[in-house]
């Protein structure tokens, strides 16, 4: 390949509708406040501050709450008034709606049971003390009550797509630390908590 049409190539790429989609998400998930981010209709109860003086976040950690359709917007509210708390930074809607409960300099508590290396239920030996409440973000996804074996709605899918693109741009996480609870951590034999989420995650690809 001649350099001229290497250039010409790159020139077109560059040009092309879905670089410039990922550029400019790439560029707006490293900003302060409150963006509007498309593709996602966002709460902001925690404006995004200086990225650069957030926590040092390196995983992402996919989970679903055992709540009805409506309980990720008490469970970020609650979060919001109580950061530390059992729970996550950021909850997600059956209608699709993301709430950004907690400032990313925080720390939740989440997956406080899941950081040890006996292999009890899984082999979490490449997990232990990498995949855990202080290096990871939580992800909370509602709505699989009663049923817990229900799957995320089209809409939850929908903006996961976005979502864990905005996260992983923002603390610059790769694609292979996106995690099921349960691939850290068994917790319930009647499902496989935030495994399909992570999987679609993965196979999306950057």
């Amino acid at each position: 390949m001649t350099l001229r049409l290497f250039a010409a190539i790159l020139a077109f790429a560059l040009s092309s509708p879905a670089f410039a989609e990922t550029a400019d998400l790439a560029s707006m998930a490293r900003a302060k406040g409150t963006p509007e981010i498309p593709g996602l209709k966002m709460v902001w109860l925690s404006p995004w501050g200086d990225v650069a003086k957030s926590h040092p976040w390196r995983n992402i950690i996919v989970h679903q709450t055992e709540g009805p359709a409506g309980s990720a917007r008490n469970g970020a509210a609650e979060q919001h008034k109580n950061p530390t708390r059992r729970g996550v930074m950021v909850w997600v809607e059956t209608d699709g709606t993301v709430y950004w409960a907690v400032a990313d300099d925080l720390v939740p508590t989440h997956t406080d049971g899941a950081d040890r290396n006996d292999n009890k239920y899984i082999d979490n030996s490449k997990t232990y003390h990498q995949v855990n409440k202080d290096t990871s973000i939580g992800v909370e996804f509602a709505g699989n009550f009663p049923d817990v074996t229900r799957g995320p709605t089209e809409a939850q899918v929908a903006a996961w797509r976005v979502l864990v693109k905005v996260l992983r741009a923002r603390y610059r996480i790769p694609l292979d630390r996106v995690y099921a609870h349960n691939w850290i951590d068994f917790k319930d034999a009647r499902y496989c908590e935030g495994c399909a989420l992570a999987t679609m995650a993965r196979e999306w690809g950057d």
